[in-house]
């Protein structure tokens, strides 16, 4: 798909109940014969595609993108800039992504490990700082929360979502979750966690990241579920950085999403291009 074809409006009301910075675009991606993510912002698509078994993730402020390569070396993409910033790292299970710190400085990923388990290391963008934070059976699809303190994965066996405490290395398994094939996301303070729930009948997959998928946010100390008050089929979710909710909605012709405050009302809702609809979502910016 040519980007040029990609350039439908993007609208962005906002409530005026909005007390914060408003979305103003986002970060989209597909598969082809690489990976390919698409920043919108200002009426603009930027495309970068990159190589490896679809180990990747987009900085939060959609600059940048961290990937896998086939010898194990985390590259950061920028523009036309490639760095190589870490190796050791796991690949070929396309669940082992790396993940972005909020202020898109850092990067956490799974390295090199024992087939439940694996070390996990932090890394500065620029490859400076290299160092390890723990060990944990979440190393699927891992999301960081915004206070820096917290990174939750889930386990290769689809058993249950755990998280790790970079501060002090011990992890434990959220509570609430026996099944999940995909973590997207954290609130900042690290208590809840937006994941992809299975049935024990469900498929569990290949890992690849899901263009879409019934989310479910669980309080990962008590295991409660949150009612996300929005209609319609919901295809995703992502907890921005200053803890309101973005909930995105199928539609016909084009996706729909829904920020919601704190307390959960809606302060802004936009239409997606639609152009978009079958692709992924991995930030908004």
């Amino acid at each position: 798909m040519a980007v040029a074809a990609l350039l439908s409006p993007l609208v962005l009301p906002v409530s005026a109940a909005a007390a914060t910075a408003p979305v103003s675009g986002a970060v989209f991606y597909r598969f082809s014969d690489k990976a390919d993510i698409y920043r919108y912002l200002a009426g603009k698509f930027t495309k970068t595609s990159v190589d490896g078994a679809g180990q990747f993730s987009a900085s939060p402020d959609g600059k940048k993108v961290a990937w896998v390569d086939y010898n194990s070396k985390l590259h950061v993409t920028s523009g036309k800039t490639d760095k190589i910033v870490a190796k050791n790292v796991i690949f070929g299970a396309p669940c082992a992504t790396p993940v972005w710190s909020a202020d898109s400085q850092r990067l956490a990923f799974p390295m090199t490990g024992t087939e439940s388990t694996a070390p996990i290391g932090v890394v500065n963008a620029d490859g400076t700082g290299a160092k390890k934070v723990g060990r944990t059976y979440g190393v699927c699809h891992l999301a960081w929360s915004a206070n820096g303190r917290y990174l939750a994965g889930y386990a290769g066996t689809t058993q249950g979502v755990h998280l790790l405490d970079v501060t002090t290395g011990k992890t434990r398994k959220a509570a609430g979750i026996k099944l999940a094939n995909h973590v997207q996301s954290l609130s900042p303070d690290g208590r809840k966690v937006i994941i992809h729930a299975l049935k024990p009948s469900d498929e569990g997959g290949d890992g690849v990241w899901p263009s879409h998928f019934r989310p479910t946010v669980v309080d990962t100390v008590s295991g409660a579920k949150l009612t996300i008050p929005v209609k319609g089929t919901l295809i995703g979710a992502i907890y921005l950085r200053d803890g309101r909710l973005a909930v995105r909605v199928k539609g016909a012709t084009r996706n729909t999403v829904v920020i919601l405050s704190k307390d959960l009302k809606t302060v802004q809702r936009f239409a997606e291009p639609a152009n978009v609809r079958n692709m992924g979502l991995l930030q908004l910016l």
